[in-house]
């Protein structure tokens, strides 16, 4: 537990920086630090010098390097953009060194969910419309606003809804590369997903992501509850929206039949996603995730890991903890593949953090990788995974994926987590169908301003009331909660209808 009135906290012995528990005014004396004077007024969250650097020495938090000095910085200085940079260093990669199975759990817990005929199991009972391209997006809002009109579900109150699956997508590309092919394994995700009791799928018809081909590829077979339709063949948008909605009416008496039973956690598959992160996700509501997916996987369950620019600098951390040297070097691939992309684009990985990342203290990728990977707790690392691919490995995995939130998550959901958590520290509005999204604000301020849109406050732990193992504690029972239908505080607003966002790859022609 963080105690005590120090203004600043060293995470590592071995840090030469120490982070700001609230804005630090010019000439605070840092007593635990030797004395250290503070010569500027520092923001919350960022880093202070508790050490002299000297130019081009590496600045250390965690006990791992965030990046290099790029002048002289005297103890007590502000250490921020101005005056580090990224740099390069080796990292040990010492694959399965750290990798560790945890004991399964005394007692295994449970939550109540939809059982599907296949044996996979649901935490929400939708109903999908989903567009093989954006050229029917239109098409597939109207026959969803059908379904939200007042009333329109009454008679079915065990199904959580009708949800819109729409994207940017889907023409103009290779017609057999990548690109759709990635597409099309992303879409699959979400038709086959355990959340969808039944599933109308909406084209257009002449795009290259054809129905047929999609289909095939992705072992789809229509039937009573898969449902293609394609708007040129049906005469356009009001006849397909028409036939929609007569899909669904069809299909909402058996799927009203499912009802929730108690289940083991085995059953569930978490995605863990962060998001306007700041100086304290690395030290409240990251590593107190980590703790709730130690748990989770103690319980026989799954947490996916992904973003794969969010590990740059930590890889290091998961090849460690990698189970078998494939699984270690699949980050390794994954990690090259992205610096020659970047390289490739002329860009940098350190354009991430944002801007608002920065402005919440985080300098660099390599910082705020660090804090990002503590979300996957201690656990073994058991597999990495394509963009969308089905995750059959059960504990700890990584799936590969951009650093944007929306586009991350919608690859684990289509990989078939059927919840999210997500961390945020600026304080992220990202809500998620058909998988329900919680949302853990790292510090109290956001989270009372923010109320709404959070679900735990991991802030608590900066305050010096809660432990990182009590708050674990507490998110892993949200999870079981929120599995077994309570509603998240984003699915109450009524986000998540915009969120699925592919990850598109490939020249648009």
């Amino acid at each position: 537990m963080i105690t005590g009135k120090s203004l600043a906290l060293r995470l590592d012995p071995n840090d030469n920086v120490a982070i700001a528990r609230n804005t630090l005014s010019r000439g605070s004396v840092l007593s635990e630090y030797s004395g250290v004077v503070v010569g500027t007024d520092i923001p919350a969250a960022h880093k202070v010098a508790i050490a002299d650097i000297e130019q081009s020495e590496p600045v250390r938090r965690y006990g791992q390097i965030i990046g290099f000095a790029t002048q002289p910085i005297q103890r007590g200085e502000h250490v921020h953009t101005h005056n580090v940079a990224m740099g390069s260093f080796q990292r040990d990669h010492a694959f399965g060194a750290d990798a560790r199975l945890p004991e399964a759990a005394a007692e295994p817990a449970t939550f109540l969910g939809f059982m599907r005929p296949d044996g996979r199991v649901a935490t929400r009972n939708y109903i999908g419309v989903v567009s093989t391209v954006n050229c029917s997006s239109s098409v597939t809002k109207l026959v969803v606003e059908h379904f939200s009109k007042a009333g329109m579900l009454d008679a079915y109150p065990n199904v959580d809804g009708v949800v819109p699956v729409t994207h940017s997508f889907g023409c103009c590309i290779d017609h057999n590369g990548d690109g759709v092919n990635q597409l099309r394994r992303t879409l699959g995700g979400y038709v086959k997903h355990a959340n969808f009791a039944g599933v109308v799928v909406i084209g257009l018809g002449c795009e290259a992501n054809q129905m047929g081909a999609m289909f095939l590829a992705q072992g789809i077979e229509p039937g009573r509850t898969t449902v293609p339709l394609v708007i040129q063949d049906l005469g356009g948008t009001r006849k397909t929206a028409d036939a929609a909605i007569a899909a669904i009416e069809q299909m909402l008496p058996a799927a009203n039949q499912c009802t929730r039973v108690p289940v083991s956690a085995a059953h569930l598959t978490v995605a863990l996603q962060c998001g306007g992160s700041d100086g304290y996700s690395g030290i409240t509501a990251n590593p107190a995730l980590g703790v709730a997916v130690d748990l989770l996987v103690a319980h026989g369950g799954t947490a996916i890991l992904s973003e794969t620019p969010e590990i740059y600098g930590a890889e290091h951390l998961l090849t460690r903890r990698a189970v078998s040297p494939a699984v270690g070097q699949g980050i390794v691939d994954l990690i090259k593949w992205w610096e020659e992309y970047a390289d490739r684009e002329k860009g940098s990985i350190d354009n991430n953090p944002t801007p608002g990342n920065k402005a919440g203290g985080l300098t660099t990728i390599l910082e705020k990788s660090l804090g990002a990977v503590a979300k996957s707790g201690s656990s073994a690392l058991m597999g990495v995974y394509r963009y969308a691919e089905p995750i059959t490995a059960r504990g700890l995995v990584f799936m590969d994926a951009p650093g944007y939130d929306p586009m991350g998550a919608t690859g684990q959901i289509a990989s078939g987590a059927n919840l999210v958590a997500f961390t945020t520290g600026r304080g992220s509005c990202f809500g998620s169908k058909p998988a329900p999204s919680i949302k853990l604000a790292t510090n109290s301020t956001m989270y009372v301003r923010m109320r709404d849109d959070m679900d735990i406050n991991c802030g608590d732990i900066m305050d010096g009331d809660a432990t990182l193992e009590q708050k674990g504690r507490e998110i892993f029972e949200k999870m079981l909660a929120v599995a077994s239908g309570e509603k998240s505080k984003s699915e109450q607003l009524g986000v998540g209808n915009e969120e699925t966002v592919p990850w598109m790859i490939g020249a648009q022609m």
